[in-house]
């Protein structure tokens, strides 16, 4: 059984493996299996090209390795005896080279027919089949590269087939959560994506809702247990001192079974068991473990009624300090965050906030806003670009959504995961507020009303003034930096390369 204590968060499912009868089936590379196994269970995460006589030390596993045999001795070649060994045959060095291979868990040989050999050793041959190494011809008119080119390929698109699958689980699961009855509905739709059983268990261990297949002798009651092992004080047992893992997973027979802690912190589990496990399949699971934690969070505690409170009285016009005691006590951080590859959507979203320990989500067109509780420390979350700001009271909420922008837009423009507000003492404080503000206010007159100048140059100081990266913080191109900045020098008859002016220039900004 493993174990995992990393949050079930949704994320981009790995690269699926290449099966070696897919590469075999490549007409334009005229492969030919010769030797070893023959069956849809060879898989292939990569090709790599060795002329090492030993290549144990440069495999990591999973390879096609490609050799053209330049390594192999000359009397092996010729089935002779190894060179300085009189009682060694071809047989020896082959299968030492083939047994090491396999050591390394490299998944499949490929061995070219040219130009140094002619046929493919026979001593090689027995030597994969002795080994259960399948054994690939590679003819004169395929070179090497093309068949690592035919497996990035293959892979490109088993990952898109897979990143398609996933997207379409997304999608049918939370159409499934937005039904009347949501926990039933959303067990159905994981069970049929991923053609196997789905349960819910409650805080007490019992299960409450399932769906999909009947599972197989002896299945329910492990998944009952497995279920024991991530849910806050059930029964699985671990070391003192070891924090409980928020997802497990386990096999029995050919099935594949996992569970989930929910993270509405109700005790409540998602144990799923399945026939098989595909890249994907953790994802889609993790979807379905996110959306379960809304519901569950939602039904069995009093926090979806708070927050409702919370939301109706903002709009009746209290003031956010006011509503604040509902939603909780203490300080609080603001995190903006961005995701990498595309746009967020509600899913992503809950996901992200369900991560960061609050249901205080805002989806906005490319950035998701979460109020999190200041006890919490927002870490970096995979897929995903954060600006944190620095724990404020209810009071400061605007000022910390501003420091959350500023601090997202440096993390992006620096490549940075995560980055967060500095809040430590500074010369500002020396001066009192209301001096710093009308001096602000006096140096950026000339640009007043022109926010996007304002914008720009508080980026491109904060950045040293590279031009390329206030470009990526700003999503513009650098000539439209450029051409800004030296629309802001002008209005403000200042010379910004001078450090002392950008000084005082970025004192003005913080205070504008």
């Amino acid at each position: 059984m493993s174990e995992s204590i990393a949050p079930a968060v949704p994320s981009t499912p790995p690269t699926p493996p290449v099966s070696l009868q897919a590469l075999l089936a490549r007409e334009d590379l005229a492969l030919r299996q010769i030797a070893g196994p023959a069956g849809p269970g060879t898989v292939i995460h990569w090709a790599h090209t060795s002329e090492m006589a030993d290549p144990y030390p440069y495999l990591l596993g999973g390879e096609l390795l490609l050799t053209a045999g330049v390594h192999i001795p000359e009397a092996a070649g010729c089935d002779g005896g190894a060179p300085g060994r009189a009682d060694s045959t071809p047989g020896d060095y082959f299968d030492g080279y083939v047994a090491r291979i396999v050591a390394a868990g490299g998944a499949a040989l490929g061995f070219g027919v040219a130009p140094v050999h002619d046929t493919v050793p026979r001593a090689l041959v027995a030597a994969c089949e002795r080994h259960g190494l399948p054994l690939l011809e590679v003819p004169p008119q395929t070179t090497f590269s093309g068949v690592a080119r035919a497996v990035w390929q293959l892979m490109a698109q088993a990952r898109l087939a897979e990143l398609r699958r996933v997207t379409e689980a997304q999608q049918s699961l939370a159409s499934a959560a937005a039904r009347p009855d949501p926990v039933p509905s959303v067990l159905r739709q994981l069970a049929q994506r991923l053609t196997g059983h789905a349960a819910l268990y409650g805080p007490d261990g019992t299960e409450i809702a399932s769906a999909g297949r009947e599972p197989a002798a002896g299945v329910r009651q492990a998944l009952t247990g497995l279920a024991e092992v991530v849910r806050p004080g059930g029964a699985g047992s671990h070391p003192a001192g070891t924090p409980t893992p928020t997802s497990a997973t386990d096999a029995l027979g050919g099935t594949h079974l996992a569970a989930y802690a929910l993270g509405s912190g109700g005790g409540f589990v998602l144990g799923v068991a399945a026939p098989r496990r595909e890249p994907g399949d953790h994802t889609i699971a993790s979807v379905a473990s996110v959306l379960l934690s809304l519901l569950t969070g939602e039904h069995h505690s009093g926090t979806g009624a708070a927050r409702s409170s919370a939301f109706v009285r903002l709009l009746l016009g209290a003031r956010p300090q006011e509503v604040a005691p509902l939603l909780g006590e203490g300080s609080w951080v603001v995190v903006h965050a961005r995701p990498e590859a595309q746009l967020p959507d509600a899913v992503a979203a809950s996901a992200l906030g369900a991560a960061l320990g609050s249901p205080l989500v805002d989806l906005a067109h490319d950035v998701v806003r979460v109020l999190v509780p200041g006890g919490r420390e927002p870490e970096p979350q995979t897929g995903w670009t954060l600006g944190v700001s620095a724990a404020v009271a209810p009071r400061g909420w605007p000022e910390a959504d501003t420091q959350a922008a500023r601090a997202l837009a440096r993390a992006r423009a620096t490549r940075t995961p995560l980055v967060r507000h500095g809040a430590r003492p500074g010369l500002e404080d020396l001066v009192p507020r209301a001096d710093a503000e009308a001096h602000a206010r006096t140096l950026l007159a000339p640009l007043a009303g022109r926010p996007a100048l304002i914008d720009t140059l508080r980026n491109w100081i904060a950045l040293h003034g590279s031009w390329d990266r206030t470009a990526v913080a700003l999503d513009v191109h650098r000539n439209t930096v450029r051409q800004r900045i030296a629309r802001c020098a002008a209005l403000l008859d200042a010379d910004l390369d001078d450090p002392d002016v950008r000084m005082e220039l970025w004192f003005a900004l913080r205070h504008g």
